[in-house]
């Protein structure tokens, strides 16, 4: 097929990369001028302008965006808008909001475009071992894309599928994530559990190994842990802060709405929150109290 990537950075080329290794023909677009031109090195076209890409694509034209979620995903979506032509169809396939995704949907159809969202996971590994793909969209639509999809995904026949209409795709990555928040607090709290055993000597990344196989928590997170440890032990020049970018906050939204009690997720974005409180008026205050009722010490700063 014949399709427009829309973003290069790090997924938006790996997955360009993977579709011209699949015999597809890419033309990619970004604001970088360097990235174009990565792109064009791997044997891919470019274009430096929104209305240049639309105007190299036969249609009915495909248009895959990897750009931020918010308001860079508004401003491309709006743009194309005006570019596309009945019939042309655009997949986003960055972390959008389903609610978000709902509205774009519903704006292009009054066009007579078709919206896909298309949940997608798989980081800078997904060059060489796929991107497992969440696909929201009218059944024909994707049923027409399905050969794209064949090619990012592991197989043909597998690590992909339509979810359903339009908005599941995002909706089951947004959970997708959220999930990922829980697994990865419970290894990062366990491996600390055994980094402050101090008498055993434990060697984590020894630890991660054995765990990698046979064990019932054995999982590709665990190997890139394992890697982690591997390579920086005692994770030296590392500050103990961790960002989020919005998936695991939708889905404890989302949990609250549905009243479904998702407390591992919860708990593991709240510690994401709390790795950012470098001076926790929260903490203060609780040592502050226990010396107000118990007399105890305050540590002094």
């Amino acid at each position: 097929m014949e399709l427009g990537m829309v973003g290069l950075g790090r997924m938006g080329a790996n997955m360009a990369e993977r579709l011209l290794r699949g015999g597809h023909k890419v033309t990619g677009f970004d604001p970088n001028a360097d990235a174009r031109k990565a792109l064009e090195g791997k044997g891919a076209a470019s274009a430096d302008s929104l209305q240049a890409l639309v105007q190299a694509l036969p249609a009915p034209r495909v248009v895959w965006l990897m750009v931020p979620a918010g308001a860079i995903t508004d401003d491309t979506v709006n743009t194309l808008l005006s570019l596309l032509s009945p019939g042309d169809t655009v997949i986003d396939g960055g972390n959008s909001n389903y609610n978000d995704t709902l509205r774009r949907a519903a704006l292009y159809r009054e066009h007579k475009l078709n919206y896909v969202d298309c949940g997608t996971s798989g980081g800078v590994w997904g060059l060489a071992e796929g991107y497992s793909m969440m696909v929201g969209g009218d059944e024909a639509v994707v049923k027409r894309l399905q050969p794209i999809f064949e090619t990012l995904a592991p197989a043909k026949d597998a690590g992909w599928g339509r979810v359903g209409p339009v908005g599941s795709g995002h909706f089951t990555k947004m959970v997708h994530n959220g999930i990922e928040y829980g697994m990865m607090q419970a290894y990062a709290e366990g491996f600390s559990i055994l980094e402050h055993k101090q008498e055993f000597g434990l060697d984590l990344a020894q630890i991660g190994e054995i765990w990698r196989e046979g064990s019932v928590v054995r999982s590709w997170l665990l190997d890139l842990t394992t890697d982690a440890l591997t390579k920086n032990p005692k994770m030296e020049g590392i500050a103990p802060y961790v960002a989020d970018s919005g998936e695991g906050r939708w889905t404890v939204d989302e949990a609250i709405k549905l009243n479904v009690p998702a407390p591992v997720i919860t708990l593991s974005l709240i510690a994401r929150l709390r790795s950012r409180d470098t001076e926790s008026f929260t903490d203060k205050l609780l040592a502050s109290m226990r010396n107000e009722f118990g007399g105890h010490a305050i540590k002094k700063e």
